[in-house]
């Protein structure tokens, strides 16, 4: 059992296969954290870990809690206003206008399993998994507030999933004014905080800083989780590396405005809050309401980074993504956006398409452009009906005719967003988000729609089922390509205001759900100006997000570094652009950027209808590659080896290794040449020490052990001696470790 309790003393200790999290109740009734770390053992009380002493100068509880003083103690969901002066787990206003509250435990119960959330995405599992679920009740008899705290214990993946549910049980109206998902205290600072920050077309970059005291946090008020920041972080020993040391992470599944906060106060303990950002919310709970707060993954690894990022990629594939394609191959595809931009018929597609076909590319997307009028981006969202113009025979003629080279077909749409030049605005004016009397601020010339309204998410799904069913659409890319200003709910009221962010996104929830619900077979991919939503919450629904609208195989490999920390390499589109770089204008060489989209779900965002023969067997030659490797590249267990943020930032290197650990295959990628090098080596992760191995092929045969610890020797990148066909920068390598049978 995964879960441990001692009636008598009130100890909880979960424990997942590597590591223990362990809380009692206190005397007062307060939760107290007492650990959370490498799996220990199971004992009756834990007085030692549970041990305070009184100091000077701070707030006590009085005669019968001398020594009770909550500014110094570390507790599992903290209460604002009863003395302890951190920032809380959850705060409330009364009808009267208090807002100090006092949860106390009032029971507890144990589940087998972890159903999922009716409105959230969530985690899950199957009954035979062995997961057990942990609900702690607190009440307070005087405002008549409950909270219930979730804890999901996954034991094969190492990760508790926590989460809080409040209700009113009193006849008064509460407001949550904050709700927090997760709260961890711990007891030292020592810690880096990693997090991953950037903007368009640099997105999750890592950022490391150590601890100090006061706050640091990393948020959005975007009502997305943001090309800015990410809503995943760790907290690790400025000792940690890939392969050791202690490391937490935290990651929510949320997909709009939410805080990572990391405290550390004045006795050097460190707070570590997760939820929904309290700036732009507040929740009125009515009499018998309840308010469900989004779910917070917790992991710890004692084993540095890599295992800490491996125990995350297995928790997502067996229990957070979709089961239908949580680990079914991801299609190649062929997106016309950069080949085409708006200007298309029917011809250049299917041109298009029939080259993808011949070069063994499986999935042709049609992107932005072919609704309503739309020959820019000052027109049309809104309005999913076919350009006649552009297509006049309709889109189920085209579709049948990629259908019929053999190729799977995608669409994009971008369901949440409105332009102001069209049908649906001159029939509806009043669903665009904006604030009363005041005009509405644009971005890329487009508009929100409120998706707070039913009929809204009604209208939208009508003419997006009618479209995918129309012809039988195997892919979707659900695009948003702005974050959201004048935030107002046109049908709130007023004291429900700092309701609307969290109504908005669970109105896109919803709407996936619905579509989801209606056609099950078929592949979202999300996408929001690349990488502003890659999150938890829109994986649940879409098994893969468009990592960045950078496709420069440079800027990918730090894009996608700084992402596998927190996901999977299958949630990653990576795709192959055309050079100059439309992002960066930087020349690579087409193996190059091959060798990088390898490690994600590989496609092609060119016009390849125009490459040389010399490049369209290339791409020939990368896709039947790849097709042969990529149950390893998408789902393989993946490796950091060399980090493009830390050194001297010219090198980097990765690895997937099969699950028998037969076969490996490395990437080493130098930004650029330098002359007259030191000795290169690679050092390879995660083989068997005592197999033989061939490294491309090689006469020569290596231990598991010697390619891990001693390395394999890489030749310099140029050979002076011969003569200098093309520039020796920007190069990738491939290492492919082959066990001898």
């Amino acid at each position: 059992m995964s879960i441990s309790v001692n009636q008598q003393a009130k100890v909880f200790h979960l424990q997942t296969a590597h590591s223990s999290y362990i809380f009692h109740v206190m005397a007062n009734g307060d939760l107290g954290q007492l650990y959370f770390g490498r799996k220990i053992h199971v004992k009756d009380h834990y007085d030692n870990l549970a041990k305070r002493e009184r100091r000077e100068a701070m707030v006590a509880w009085g005669k019968d809690f001398d020594d009770f003083q909550p500014d110094n103690l570390k507790t599992e969901y903290a209460a604002f206003g009863r003395g302890d002066f951190r920032d809380p787990a959850y705060q409330i206003a009364a009808e009267n206008g208090s807002r100090i509250s006092e949860l106390a435990y009032a029971g507890y119960h144990i589940e087998d399993g972890k159903a999922r959330l009716s409105e959230l995405p969530s985690a899950f599992s199957q009954p035979s998994e062995g997961v057990q679920t942990l609900t702690i009740d607190l009440a307070d008899p005087l405002t008549g507030l409950q909270a219930s705290l979730h804890y999901s214990v996954f034991e094969q993946e190492d990760v508790i999933v926590r989460s809080t549910t409040f209700s009113n049980l009193s006849d008064n109206k509460i407001i949550l004014r904050r709700a927090m998902s997760a709260q961890l205290d711990l007891p030292d600072s020592r810690f880096q905080m990693i997090s991953f920050a950037g903007s368009w077309a640099r997105e999750r970059q890592e950022v490391k800083n150590a601890l100090k005291p006061g706050i640091q946090s990393v948020g959005s008020l975007r009502t997305a989780s943001s090309h800015q920041e990410n809503p995943f972080i760790m907290l690790a020993r400025p000792e940690t590396s890939e392969d050791t040391g202690d490391v937490f992470a935290f990651n929510l599944i949320y997909s709009g405005n939410f805080l990572d906060q990391v405290e550390v106060n004045h006795y050097d303990l460190t707070r570590v809050l997760i939820g929904i950002h309290p700036e732009e919310f507040a929740w009125t709970l009515d009499p018998n309401e309840s308010f469900q707060t989004p779910e917070a993954v917790l992991s710890f690894s004692k084993q540095g980074f890599n295992q800490l990022s491996q125990q995350l990629t297995n928790f997502y594939a067996n229990h957070l993504v979709n089961p239908r394609f949580a680990k079914q191959p991801r299609p190649i595809l062929v997106n016309n956006w950069e080949a085409t931009y708006f200007d298309f018929n029917e011809d250049k597609l299917l041109a298009i398409a029939k080259k993808a076909a011949e070069l063994g590319i499986e999935l042709f997307v049609l992107d932005d452009g072919w609704f309503g009028h739309r020959d820019d981006d000052h027109t049309s969202l809104g309005d999913w009906f076919v350009d006649k113009k552009k297509l006049p025979q309709g889109l189920p003629h085209l579709a049948d005719a990629v259908h019929g080279l053999g190729l799977k077909f995608g669409l994009w749409f971008e369901p949440e967003m409105i332009s102001m030049a069209s049908e649906l605005y001159k029939k509806h004016p009043d669903w665009l988000i904006v604030s009363p009397k005041r005009q509405p601020i644009a971005g890329r010339n487009q508009y929100v729609l409120d998706f707070t309204r039913n009929e809204i998410v009604d209208t939208v799904f009508q003419m997006m089922a009618q479209r995918i069913e129309e012809s039988h659409l195997d892919y979707v890319k659900w695009d948003m390509n702005r974050y959201i200003t004048d935030m107002f709910g046109s049908q709130l009221p007023a004291d429900r205001q700092l309701e609307m962010a969290h109504r908005y996104i669970l109105g896109v929830y919803h709407l996936y759900q619905r579509l989801i619900d209606r056609f099950p077979d078929v592949l979202f991919e999300s996408c929001a100006s690349g990488g502003g939503r890659f999150d938890l919450g829109m994986m649940y629904y879409a098994p893969q997000a468009w990592t960045s609208d950078n496709t420069d195989a440079l800027s990918r490999i730090q894009i996608q570094y700084g992402t596998s920390y927190g996901y999977a390499p299958s949630m990653m589109g990576a795709h192959v652009s055309d050079v100059p770089n439309y992002q960066t204008g930087r020349i690579t060489p087409l193996s190059t950027r091959g060798r990088v989209a390898y490690f994600g779900d590989l496609g092609y965002e060119l016009d390849i209808t125009k490459l040389s023969e010399k490049e369209q067997q290339e791409i020939k030659k990368q896709v039947a590659f790849y097709k042969r490797h990529r149950q390893l590249f998408q789902f393989g267990t993946f490796y950091r080896l060399q980090s493009p943020f830390a050194g001297d930032k010219n090198v980097a290197s990765w690895e997937v290794v099969n699950a028998d650990r037969t076969l490996a295959i490395a990437a080493r990628y130098q930004f650029l040449n330098r002359p007259n090098p030191a000795y290169l080596r690679l050092y390879f992760m995660g083989l068997s020490p005592d197999r033989l191995y061939r490294i491309n092929g090689s006469e020569e045969t290596f231990f598991g052990d010697e390619l891990e610890d001693a390395g394999y020797a890489v030749d310099q990148i140029l050979d002076i001696n011969q003569p200098m066909t093309a520039s020796a920068d920007f190069s990738a390598h491939l290492f492919i470790a082959q066990a001898v049978e």
